[in-house]
């Protein structure tokens, strides 16, 4: 097979979806990879780490994406690419569908074989492959909330940990999964008082385990967030479903009983945001705004600005994945493994992901018929 990785596009979006490690892996299982020049340069990675691995460098692309068999990127395709996009064709990457009708539409029109890094699922039900980018995203989202509440970033001026004699910042996370525990790591190791919200109980019990009483945990209901949120210095949005739009849990009423100079860091923007005032995605070059005295952060692609550990945490994860797929070709791969079936979005011209589906206010095909 070949394999096709373009450069990324997305404002400031550093990350690759493969290193020289996976193209030998992939030149080794017979198959052969295309890198567009400059791809890893952002993530330290040189053309010529390719060319010793032993992928084949092109200047355009365009070539990329006409001579692949398979497209591995990072971000979703953004509207410049779809042209790019060759019927029938399988793209592998995050694809981030469910507030997205244009891409949706794109692929769909191309009878594109989406396959979804965000939806693939492992055994035990976790998502493999969201997973190491939630975690990049979490630990980043208390490093950026801090840099908001600085005065000069139009933050209360105050010190998230705080220091002897003086109250150290709250920090409320509405969601406990793998961000809203990596983002509690490290605003509780950070000296701040962190409360942790989630509907699911059992997690939460988890999470009291983990940290050993360190973080308050409290189940969510919209009673308790607007009481939380008023008190808050940072509150950091880590909700998700799956493949599905992100559900508000904080309004915009909530939003406006914040203190003044409070920031708000939505790490839920990919699917859409949490958090009803945010309105708009933002980019790394004008990552944050003011509204109601608040300071709201909306990045969609946050571990970009980290991208030797995303590229290398991410390129881990989806090696073995792009070699099942590669080896098998996608069929025979999502046959054998209803994990990486679970990932797939679109086929044929038809949407196979539910929750996309739904946000389409369009049928769900069945998947596993589909291919089999």
């Amino acid at each position: 097979m070949i394999i096709g990785v373009p450069k990324e596009i997305k404002n400031n979006e550093n990350r690759v979806a493969v290193t020289p490690a996976g193209v030998h892996a992939l030149l080794k299982a017979g198959h052969k990879v295309l890198i567009e020049r400059g791809a890893g340069i952002g993530s330290g990675i040189e053309d010529q780490d390719y060319k010793n691995a032993g992928a084949d460098l092109l200047e355009k692309s365009g070539d990329i994406f006409q001579r692949a068999d398979m497209i591995v990127k990072v971000k979703e395709p953004l509207e410049t690419e779809y042209s790019l996009l060759r019927e029938g064709q399988t793209l592998f990457t995050y694809l981030h569908l469910a507030p997205n009708r244009p891409l949706t539409e794109a692929l769909l029109r191309k009878s594109i074989t989406g396959i979804a890094y965000e939806t693939v699922r492992a055994d035990n039900g976790a998502l493999p492959l969201l997973t190491p980018m939630s975690e990049v995203a979490g630990r980043m989202s208390v490093q950026i909330g801090a840099n908001l509440l600085q005065k000069y970033n139009g933050g209360r001026g105050i010190l998230l940990g705080g220091v002897p004699g003086v109250a150290p910042a709250e920090v409320l996370i509405v969601g406990g999964g793998v961000v809203g525990l990596n983002a509690a790591k490290i605003a509780s190791g950070m000296g701040a008082r962190v409360t942790v919200m989630d509907v699911n109980k059992a997690r939460l019990s988890q999470l009291d385990d983990i940290f050993g009483g360190r973080i308050t945990t409290v189940i969510y209901s919209e009673y308790y967030a607007a009481e939380l949120v008023k008190t808050a210095d940072l509150l950091i949005g880590a909700v998700l479903v799956a493949g599905a739009k992100a559900p508000k849990v904080v309004s915009e009423a909530m939003v406006k009983t914040m203190k003044k100079g409070a920031a708000i860091v939505d790490v839920a923007i990919d699917q859409g945001g949490s958090i009803e005032t945010i309105d708009r995605v933002t980019t790394h070059d004008h990552p944050s705004y003011e509204k109601y005295g608040v300071i709201h952060y909306s990045v969609a692609n946050m571990p970009g600005a980290v991208p030797y550990t995303s590229t290398y945490a991410l390129a881990g994860a989806t090696l073995p994945y792009i070699l099942q797929i590669a080896d098998k070709g996608p069929k025979r791969a999502m046959l054998d493994d209803p994990g990486l079936l679970a990932g797939l979005n679109t086929y044929q011209g038809q949407i196979t992901c539910e929750p996309v589906a739904a946000a389409m206010n369009s049928k769900c095909a069945p998947a596993l018929k589909l291919i089999a």
